[in-house]
């Protein structure tokens, strides 16, 4: 390769990866970095339209996951692990809340640890025209968080068929079952 090819070969590769980073979806909301800072573990992920279709071929007889995969634009999984309970910013987690609120979502559920505990469990959703159009649910535990975006047109029954699948927690019955060897 000549060097003026190379040259704009990079110049291509950098502004792929400037756009890529500057285009995160509004569905995520800002300063989810700022929550993992002291985790001793992170997963993190985003997985878009495309993306999704291709994992949901991996399991072919699930034709469910694959209605409700047409109809998904994203899909964003946020999981922190901490050494010691409490070790997240609590300003960060008050931040992420503000900002969906502040971004017009509806706050639908929020549930707190009797006797003032740690572990909550927020439930958010946006409308677009009469329709959910995004779903976000936050569960902040003694030493993780855990955050799970879901962008496209979906009903809580697709959020069912999507459980146990790219990072989503299996709900069967109306209850989230946990992974084994977890604490929460």
């Amino acid at each position: 390769m000549k060097l003026p090819h190379i040259t704009f070969l990079a110049l291509v590769i950098t502004f792929v990866a400037t756009l890529a980073q500057a285009q995160q979806p509004d569905w995520i909301p800002q300063g989810i970095e700022r929550l993992g800072q002291n985790a001793s573990s992170r997963t993190e992920f985003t997985l878009d339209h495309s993306m999704l279709v291709f994992a949901s071929k991996l399991d072919q007889d699930d034709e469910d996951l694959r209605r409700v995969i047409a109809g998904v634009d994203g899909v964003s999984v946020h999981i922190y692990r901490f050494p010691k309970p409490g070790m997240y910013d609590s300003e960060a987690l008050s931040s992420v809340r503000e900002g969906y609120h502040a971004a017009g979502w509806k706050h639908l559920v929020s549930t707190h640890d009797k006797d003032g505990g740690s572990g909550a469990t927020d439930l958010w959703i946006r409308f677009e025209n009469k329709a959910i159009r995004n779903v976000a649910v936050l569960f902040a535990g003694k030493k993780q968080l855990d955050l799970i975006a879901v962008s496209g047109s979906i009903s809580p029954l697709d959020l069912v068929h999507l459980g146990g699948h790219f990072g989503i927690p299996k709900i069967e019955g109306g209850v989230i079952i946990p992974v084994p060897g977890i604490d929460r």
